[in-house]
């Protein structure tokens, strides 16, 4: 998660929409049912939101209360939502070119941080790192976030080269990445 923001207003995020409940309302205004269905089923965005943070509206003649009405939300493409007891839960999921490049350069940490411990590596001693060039997508990761990768690494050099001899190979989702990590003394 990169940021954390708190809003009054959901409405950009998710369309609301209201039903009457039925079971409840059934034992409250049996012959009326009708009538209230058609005001609830009238309910605005503005309504079904007034509702829900002060648990009750007073429309076409009807107390509503929430409970007498079940509201559901449909996502809009690209977010997550979720809402209960009046609080709403937003994540935006779509993945743009700069996090999946922040992804790989997580995940580059992740293979190293692995071939140092199969080294027997304290966590202290300072590597250097060179890594073979593969794609331009894994490529522009690695350089773009070298100083993050060598400081979570701790590694005093990170060089991407042509051709790395004596490598390990490192399974990066649909790659194969060769490494060579030299401990520095």
């Amino acid at each position: 998660m990169k940021e954390v923001q708190y809003i009054d207003d959901t409405s950009g995020l998710l369309v609301k929409k209201v039903k009457p409940n039925f079971a409840k309302l059934g034992k409250q205004y049996g012959p009326k049912m009708k009538e209230v269905s058609a005001v609830i089923n009238s309910f605005t965005k503005e309504e079904i939101s007034t509702i829900e943070k002060t648990g009750g509206l007073n429309k076409g003649g009807f107390d509503l209360v929430l409970d007498d009405v079940l509201i559901s939300s449909e996502d809009i493409p690209g977010w997550a939502v979720a809402s209960a007891n009046g609080i709403t839960v937003a994540l935006d999921v779509t993945l743009t070119d700069d996090l999946k490049r922040e992804g790989i350069a997580r995940d580059f940490v992740n293979r190293i941080q692995n071939l140092r411990k199969d080294m027997g590596l304290e966590v202290l001693d300072k590597i250097s790192i060179e890594v073979e060039r593969n794609g331009e997508v894994m490529t522009s990761a690695i350089s773009e976030f070298k100083q993050y990768i060598s400081t979570e690494t701790q590694a005093v050099s990170l060089e991407i080269k042509d051709n790395v001899a004596n490598a390990a190979e490192v399974d990066m989702d649909e790659s194969i990445l060769k490494v060579l990590i030299r401990v520095i003394k």
